[in-house]
């Protein structure tokens, strides 16, 4: 039992890390580029 809760904290913590990856490269966002898609001339979109 107390690996099923484990395993359901783990996934939605993969979840939420998952859907805020998702809402930074919708505003623009990406990691490979600083938080900053303007300074690597787009090339991570």
């Amino acid at each position: 039992m107390g690996t099923l809760v484990v395993l359901a904290v783990v996934a939605g913590m993969v979840g939420l890390v998952v859907r805020s990856m998702i809402r930074d490269k919708k505003k623009g966002k990406s990691l490979h580029c600083g938080s900053d898609c303007g300074q690597c001339g787009g090339h991570c979109h």
